[in-house]
């Protein structure tokens, strides 16, 4: 499945429910699924059956916002397309401090 399919596959499913919500409040929806994806990577021993849900649960809130903010995620990963967006190399050579 294409990330363009995905993101209208949960429009299909959710887009009238999170409209009502909204923006911030599905953001909150999103933030809340990003913490529980880091205490299951934080957890030792790892449990991969949770891990996997969590990053689609983070997956499909962050392809909510970005349905209600009107942005196409297919174009999203296209700023990544030629490599590291700031250096443009494949491996990154960006210094970070």
């Amino acid at each position: 499945m294409k990330i363009s399919e995905f993101q209208q596959l949960i429009e299909n499913i959710y887009l009238d429910r999170d409209s009502q919500r909204g923006v911030d409040r599905n953001f909150v929806w999103f933030t809340e699924e990003v913490g529980e994806l880091a205490r299951e990577i934080r957890h030792e021993p790892r449990n991969k059956e949770r891990l996997f849900e969590e990053f689609a649960n983070v997956f499909a809130w962050l392809s909510t916002l970005a349905s209600l903010l009107d942005i196409d995620l297919d174009k999203t990963v296209e700023m990544y397309a030629s490599g590291c967006p700031k250096c443009g190399l494949i491996p990154c050579a960006c210094q970070y401090t």
